[in-house]
């Protein structure tokens, strides 16, 4: 898919050369030549391979372009020669941009963007129209939330209806599956439609996870524009906005250690800040946005946040978040801990079969030769074959493990598929954590590509108290799974409980079993209850040198902070997990309302783009000063693809197809995992030889185990 994008989008550059902007810029644009479009939009064999390199690396709009002879300058006609042919898929001219501006504000560990922008289809004949394409990339684990778009004619936008509310009137409703996300992070959606020389004016919101590191949250933003967007002449000054807002909730200090723009303070009190830059520009920005704050302590501190629903929330309980961050103090132990691989060794992987292969039959020190003797064994051994079982290796590490209860057993889960007993398997899990203390195993899922259950991973995790991260791109795998081993590999407080959650009449946690605080990730928990929590709670956990740790923390209600925006995605998804795992209709219902509350899709519900025209087409002057525009009741809608990453396609897995991946070798990607697995072994040594000053010489055990499922796909 980003092959093609990339590729229409470069026929649609070099259609552009056909545009006259009149003798003052003929050094700049040459003028065009005659020529005949052939019915292939494809490059000819002797052109040379066109990379991602026209990926969209900043909100875009661009032309989409059937009929070649309806590309013109729309203020100059040029009258030039007819071309013949049509472009299957259409060939895509990115649109000039006038204005853009940025709204960002961060809430613990997520951020919500709100971007808004003016283009002109500068390319197309003012007696013509043609489709729009709008590109929407995001950043960490970025969630469209809603788009809004003005043209001369007709506005559109987003909404959100329950599934099974589609109501069947053909003059009203377009059952087009559009709108859909390439790599899993930029969002694409058709306007149809669109004036030669008119004015298009886009509104998009989205929500992103923050990465926390050594203390600094840090959000990153694609905001780097191709030069070749900037409008030749325009009367209108270029405009570019930023507003960043930072709320940590956590009442102390907050400062920005890094930034790509200059942005200035405007706004500093207790645990907010707010940053601003605004400048009439001779170019757009050519960076991604990039910023980068800390909140000042040294040790582990937390806090609870109360939070009253709102007057149209179907749920009356009142909201609660609760959250640990590690500190900057990095000067600390580490809990010794035993390892277990599950890797997928399916034939899609080329890399889970029905068989199992383990490099020993009992757990090993992690020393440099036995990890040098592990990966010598995975290169010769991890041959794609066969089909998938997840069931009986997990079964095999879950015996392998948690026999000595000084150490953390880890199981990491690698697989691109899916199998028909993962129920099963998670109702497994739960009975092998009866007890809940430091023996029992955490679990660490990582799920590549479509094909798997993006819902059973998180789940499995959720149960075992550890992690869950996916990649839905193989250039994503190296530096996802990296992170997911850094993270793992640094529990700092294990078995973490909260005392006042007894004490309440009742409540409701997302996730259900606290996780353990890590000391590269902060620890949030959100949830429902009745009840009162009093002004202190208690936080209890077990520390690396195994004594027992108790802080207080304080409890507050915040109204500026609202919890059912901030916490939304995240119980969205940890609830469609457990409908999923139950099989439960009332648990889906609830999913549902939720989505349609607080505004971020499900599983359960549907996205439309609905349609109004306008009673009057507008002045290009008036658009640009968003002059209002009174608007018909005549609507129309178009059903959206939905965004959401599904319950795996179990036929796909069965087949075994690479889905996404076709033009990488599948051995390529299957040394990402190998590689990524050797760097965390890696690390081990170096906490072996830390440890042997401090601890026993029984500091690390780990294990590697290959088995079946199928792993590495993209979207």
């Amino acid at each position: 898919m980003t092959t093609d994008f990339s590729k229409s989008v470069d026929i649609g550059l070099r259609l552009s050369k056909r545009i006259y902007y009149g003798k003052e810029y003929e050094p700049r644009m040459s003028a065009p030549k005659p020529a005949i479009m052939t019915k292939s939009s494809s490059p000819s064999p002797c052109s040379s391979p066109l990379p991602s390199k026209h990926h969209p690396t900043a909100p875009m709009v661009y032309a989409m372009i059937t009929e070649p002879d309806i590309v013109d300058n729309p203020d100059i006609r040029s009258y030039q020669p007819h071309v013949y042919g049509r472009f299957n898929p259409p060939a895509l001219i990115p649109l000039h941009m006038y204005e853009i501006s940025m709204n960002i504000e961060c809430y613990l560990d997520t951020a919500f963007v709100t971007v808004s922008g003016t283009w002109h289809v500068h390319c197309v004949t003012a007696s013509a129209c043609c489709d729009c394409c709008i590109a929407i990339p995001m950043g960490q684990q970025g969630s469209i939330l809603d788009i809004k778009v003005e043209s001369t004619k007709r506005s559109y936008s987003t909404k959100l209806i329950a599934s099974g509310d589609e109501k069947d009137d053909s003059d009203r409703i377009t059952k087009a599956k559009d709108g859909f996300l390439m790599k899993r992070n930029t969002y694409t959606l058709r306007i149809p439609q669109v004036d030669g020389g008119s004015i298009i004016h886009v509104k998009v919101r989205w929500s992103q996870k923050l990465v926390y590191q050594d203390n600094e949250f840090h959000l990153s933003i694609p905001f780097s524009f191709p030069s070749y967007i900037l409008p030749l002449k325009s009367k209108i000054p270029q405009m570019e906005k930023l507003l960043v807002n930072v709320n940590s909730g956590t009442g102390t200090v907050i400062t920005c250690s890094s930034t790509s723009h200059p942005l200035k303070e405007v706004k500093r009190q207790p645990g907010e800040a707010s940053f601003s830059y605004e400048a009439e520009v001779l170019k757009w920005s050519t960076q991604d946005f990039y910023f980068a704050y800390y909140v000042c302590s040294n040790e582990i501190f937390g806090g609870l946040l109360l939070h009253h629903p709102s007057l149209h929330d179907y749920d009356r309980r009142d909201m609660f978040c609760f959250y640990l961050f590690p500190g900057a103090n990095i000067i600390r132990k580490h809990f010794r801990k035993e390892v277990v691989f599950l890797l997928d060794k399916s034939g899609s992987m080329r890399a889970f079969n029905e068989g199992i292969q383990s490099f020993s039959s009992s757990l090993e020190l992690a020393t440099k030769e036995t990890i040098r003797n592990a990966t010598e064994w995975m290169w010769k051994t991890l041959v794609a074959e066969g089909e998938t079982n997840l069931m009986c290796p997990l079964k095999r590490a879950l015996e392998m493990v948690g026999k000595n209860g000084e150490l953390i057993p880890l199981i990491f889960l690698i697989t691109d598929g899916t199998v028909e007993d993962e129920r099963e398997i998670c109702n497994m899990m739960k009975f092998s954590h009866v007890d809940g203390g430091l023996s029992s195993p955490r679990i660490f899922t990582f799920g590549i590509g479509s094909y798997c259950n993006h819902h059973f991973l998180p789940m499995l995790a959720h149960i075992g108290r550890g992690y869950y991260d996916h990649a839905c791109d193989v250039d994503l795998i190296g530096d996802r799974l990296q992170r997911l081993f850094n993270n793992a590999l640094s529990p700092l407080l294990a078995n973490v409980t909260l005392d006042s959650l007894e004490t309440l009449k009742s409540y409701e946690l997302y996730p259900s079993r606290i996780p353990d605080l890590l000391s590269r990730s902060p620890l949030i928990v959100s949830g429902r209850y009745q009840g009162k929590f009093p002004e202190l709670v208690k936080v209890r956990g077990l520390m690396t040198d195994l004594s027992s740790y108790v802080m207080d923390i304080k409890v507050r209600k915040t109204s500026n902070i609202n919890l059912d925006r901030m916490c939304g995605m995240r119980e969205v998804d940890i609830l469609t997990s457990q409908a999923w795992l139950d099989k439960n209709i009332d648990t889906e219902k609830k999913v549902a309302k939720m989505s349609l509350q607080r505004g971020v899709p499900s599983e359960y519900t549907r996205i439309i783009l609905v349609q109004k025209d306008k009673v009057k087409p507008t002045t290009l002057l008036s658009l640009l000063l968003d002059e209002k525009c009174s608007k018909l009741g005549n609507e129309k809608v178009i059903y959206l693809r939905n965004p959401c990453v599904g319950f795996g396609k179990l036929k796909a897995t069965a087949a075994n197809l690479p889905p996404g991946i076709e033009d990488i070798k599948l051995n390529e990607a299957a040394k990402m995992v190998v590689e990524a697995a050797t760097s965390c072994w890696g690390m081990f040594i170096n906490s072996w030889c830390w440890r042997l000053k401090t601890t026993t010489k029984k500091a690390y055990r780990t294990r590697l185990f290959q088995l079946k499922n199928p792993v590495l796909t993209g979207s």
